[in-house]
């Protein structure tokens, strides 16, 4: 009944935008425009446990939960476009998608180039390190010298914190996370920082040879959906449905199954 209710009122909301856009002459918008071709169309980028391909090739994660709760409850099919991190905004911008649902944290250098919807869900970074590349070294403090590589995905939020963190230290950058956490792996690195839990996951993977650095999360930050500027309407929409179905315990209970628990990774083996 509570699911039936939220889905009421995002299809009346949308209602309400689709009038509001007529009314006023405005540029369409970009559900405006999804709704008219019946498909609403995603940016993710692949990132474990938030976007990332199964043993069958279908993409899961978190944030494809998200995207796809969200058409359905917008009466929309879904197309999810995968992109590289470092050129995502680029990609919306240019029209590719209606909307990046990819955890993609709300920093001011972002919010010139794009609006942002309110917070969905909140992340902060790891600290991973290799153990017998890093040996001597138990925390952060004692890898900030010009022989430390620290391993990156380009565009990330952890390469902002791993410059003001480690200033001193090599920054080897990525397309792609899992090639940044392969290259601390292999020991050409010795550190990686990334988005919490993915660093505790990599770590319970291979314990014999990753260690977590970091006692507590650095730099937390809010994570949102972003849309092409002067697109309120469609911001708006997408505020209400985050607050109805975190009100309703949707979005918590899938937190809890991708980053709480491992039962998912029975679906990529």
């Amino acid at each position: 009944m509570q699911r039936l209710f939220s889905l009421m009122m995002v299809m009346a909301l949308c209602c309400v935008a689709a009038t509001a856009w007529a009314a006023s002459g405005q540029t369409r918008g970009a559900l405006d425009e999804a709704a008219g071709r019946g498909t609403l169309r995603v940016g993710i980028s692949s990132f474990v446990p938030w976007a990332m391909q199964d043993k069958t090739g279908k993409y899961v994660g978190f944030e494809v939960d998200v995207a796809t709760r969200l058409a359905q409850d917008l009466g929309l099919e879904l197309e999810l476009i995968p992109t590289r991190w470092s050129g995502i905004i680029p990609a919306l911008l240019t029209g590719k998608f209606d909307v990046i649902i990819c955890s993609l944290s709300v920093t001011p250098e972002r919010a010139l180039k794009v609006n942002f919807s309110i917070p969905y869900d909140y992340a902060g970074i790891e600290a991973v390190a290799h153990r017998k590349a890093a040996a001597g070294k138990t925390t952060l403090e004692d890898f900030n010298t010009p022989e430390t590589v620290v391993a990156l995905r380009t565009g990330s939020t952890p390469v902002a914190v791993a410059k003001r963190i480690l200033p001193k230290a090599a920054l080897r950058l990525f397309d792609e996370e899992a090639a940044a956490v392969q290259e601390v792996l292999s020991g050409r690195a010795q550190i990686f920082f990334t988005s919490a839990p993915l660093g505790t996951l990599e770590a319970l993977r291979a314990p014999d040879t990753l260690s977590v650095v970091t006692r507590e999360l650095l730099s937390p930050q809010p994570v949102a959906m972003a849309v092409r500027k002067g697109d309120f309407n469609t911001i708006n929409v997408l505020d209400s449905w985050i607050r109805l179905v975190d009100a309703e315990g949707w979005l918590d209970a899938r937190r809890k199954y991708w980053f709480k628990g491992r039962d998912w990774e029975k679906a990529m083996q």
